[in-house]
């Protein structure tokens, strides 16, 4: 449930990467799917697939099904290198996907969360509850500076970041937002941040 009409635009041949899973904001994930196509980028919506072909999430206001298709454990470094973006949204979507059934070993998600954060072409977005996400690796975001919903403010500290009173902030490849009520903001920062790397790349 990825594929929509693109529009020529700044972000066109960019695609985004969406994690998903089951109570996700539904007025935040549909506005991902059309807003960023409105700039010409294409969104890939990524779960883990348990075995399935696809899986259907419901979302948490309203129950509305979502049927994801690609899963994420799958992705190599080179096909994460495709995105120009790995979005972590907000609801309980970062907390599903951080179970792992070996305590030994980052949940599939995280892990992928993890190698994004190594490379730098790759832009990290977080928004709200996204960053229970990180919480297995704090060091990715030690010493950066981050906002998030205020129910996680203790725990941002206690992974070392450095929080930031604001509605959106960027910390070079990091754009983290406060509330998945400011997914607007936060995608409009996003698409400026990614459009100015793809005006870099054509002028190098």
């Amino acid at each position: 449930m990825s594929d929509v009409a693109l529009r020529e635009g700044p972000l066109s041949g960019t695609r985004i990467a969406v994690l998903m899973e089951s109570d996700f904001y539904e007025p935040e994930i549909f506005y991902y799917r059309h807003r960023f196509a409105e700039e010409g980028a294409r969104v890939d919506f990524l779960t883990r697939l348990w075995g399935q072909s696809e899986l259907t999430f419901t979302g948490h206001e309203y129950r509305a099904p979502f049927t994801v298709d690609r899963g994420l454990d799958r992705i190599t470094d080179t096909g994460l290198r495709e995105y120009a973006a790995l979005i972590v949204p907000s609801g309980m979507v970062a907390d599903r996907l951080r179970y792992t059934d070996d305590v030994e070993r980052l949940a599939p998600a995280t892990e992928l969360l993890r190698r994004a954060f190594a490379d730098p072409g790759v832009v990290k977005g977080i928004i709200c509850h996204g960053m229970w996400l990180a919480s297995a690796i704090p060091e990715v975001v030690r010493g950066r500076k981050v906002v998030c919903h205020n129910n996680l403010l203790g725990d941002v500290r206690n992974m070392g970041a450095e929080y930031v009173d604001q509605d959106v902030v960027v910390d070079g490849d990091l754009v983290t937002g406060r509330t998945g009520a400011h997914h607007h903001l936060f995608a409009r920062t996003l698409i400026d941040l990614l459009s100015r790397r793809n005006t870099q790349r054509k002028e190098a």
